[in-house]
C-alpha cells in the first residue's frame, strides 16, 4: 500500500529479458538516490510510476525488479532504458497519509490530451478508458504515474469517452516525472480504492433494496 506521494525520482538504466525458467517478462534496473535506497530491503514493495514492484536486487545506487509480460501489457513507461520513473516506498503505520490510499495496481492507461500552463500551475487533461470513467468524480482522487492528484472536473463526450482535468502545481512538477508529459503521452492510472469498493457493492445494495420494496 502507498500514499501517492512520490519520495524520489529514478531512471531505468537496464532492461533485460528474464532467463529461462524465470518466466516471460523483463528484469528492470533502476538507478535511484543512495539515501533513498537505504530504506529499501530485498523483497520490499516499491511503487514505480504507479505499479507495485518487488525489489529482487539491491545496490548502493540501484535496485531491480522483475515484471511479467501481463504487467507490461497493462502498464506504460516501465520497459525502456533512460525512462524517468516516480518512486515511493510502501507505507508503514508511521507514514503520513498525505495523499490517498494507493495499491499500485494499475487499472488502465490514459492519454494526455492537453498539458498547458495556466498562471503558475499547469492544466492536465487526460482521456481515460471508458470502462474507468465511472470511477472519477469532481474533487475525487486519481493516481497518475503513481502520483496522488485531485480531479478538478470530468467531462463526458458524445462518443462515450471521458476526460479528467487536473491542476498541477509547480512543486508536483519539480518532484515527479509529470513535468515531461506532452499531448499523446501515455500514463498509468489507478482509480480511487474507495470508489472501486463502492462500485462493487452497489449491485448487492440495489438487489437488497429491491427485495424490500
Amino acid at each position: 500500500m502507498f500514499t501517492g506521494l512520490v519520495t524520489a525520482l529514478g531512471r531505468i538504466s537496464e532492461v533485460v529479458p528474464l532467463q529461462a525458467g524465470e518466466g516471460s517478462g523483463l528484469r528492470v534496473t533502476v538507478r535511484a538516490p543512495a539515501a533513498w535506497l537505504q530504506g529499501v530491503g530485498l523483497g520490499d514493495s516499491i511503487c514505480v510510476s504507479g505499479a507495485c514492484m518487488t525489489a529482487v536486487e539491491l545496490g548502493a545506487v540501484h535496485f531491480a525488479f522483475d515484471i511479467s509480460a501481463e504487467s507490461l501489457a497493462r502498464t506504460t513507461g516501465l520497459d525502456a532504458a533512460g525512462t524517468e520513473v516516480n518512486l515511493e516506498q510502501s507505507l508503514t503505520l508511521a507514514t503520513k497519509l498525505g495523499g490517498h490510499l494507493v495499491t499500485g495496481h494499475v487499472d488502465g492507461i490514459g492519454q494526455v490530451e492537453r498539458f498547458e500552463p495556466v498562471g503558475e500551475s499547469w492544466h492536465l487533461a487526460l482521456r481515460v478508458p471508458s470502462e474507468l470513467a465511472r470511477f472519477f468524480a469532481d474533487k475525487g482522487s486519481i493516481t497518475v504515474n503513481g502520483v496522488s492528484l485531485t480531479v478538478n472536473r470530468v467531462t463526458d463526450a458524445n462518443d462515450a469517452s471521458s476526460s479528467v482535468h487536473i491542476n498541477l502545481i509547480p512543486h508536483t512538477l519539480r518532484h515527479t516525472n509529470l513535468h515531461s508529459l506532452k499531448p499523446g503521452s501515455a500514463v498509468n492510472l489507478e482509480v480511487d480504492l474507495i470508489a472501486r469498493y463502492v462500485e462493487r457493492m452497489l449491485p448487492g445494495l440495489r438487489a437488497d433494496l429491491a427485495a424490500r420494496t
